[in-house]
């Protein structure tokens, strides 16, 4: 069951890569979404996943620190939603979504890592 869970999850994040091929940097996003998937894969299909687990978390973790200070903007003016129209209403609405859809690639590396080194 876990290994279809697993597959399943790697889907998804294949998926949040194909949708970011229409941003403004898709560059970046589909990269990262689809190492995420490479790496659960791994994951489920090796026991070779726990270095680029660690190297895809340190980079999420990394690249999400410059993202602070338009997060702070962004609670300052009240935190304002981020989802309600597709298109940003300023920049730091963008780069919002941006830190929380690395704070979600980073949650997926720390997790797999996590539970690979719990394995035997």
């Amino acid at each position: 069951m876990k290994k279809y869970l697993n597959i399943i999850i790697a889907a998804l994040f294949i998926v949040f890569a194909i949708v970011q091929i229409n941003d403004p940097d898709p560059w970046l996003w589909v990269a990262m979404y689809l190492y995420v998937a490479v790496c659960i894969l791994l994951f489920t299909f090796t026991n070779k996943s726990k270095y680029p687990l660690m190297i895809g978390g340190l980079l999420s973790l990394g690249i999400s620190l410059g993202y602070i200070p338009d997060v702070i903007s962004w609670v300052k003016d009240g935190m304002p939603s981020i989802a309600s129209s597709m298109k940003a209403e300023s920049l730091y609405i963008e780069l919002v979504r941006e830190f929380f859809g690395l704070l979600i690639t980073a949650g997926a590396f720390i997790f797999y890592y996590f539970a690979e080194k719990k394995r035997p």
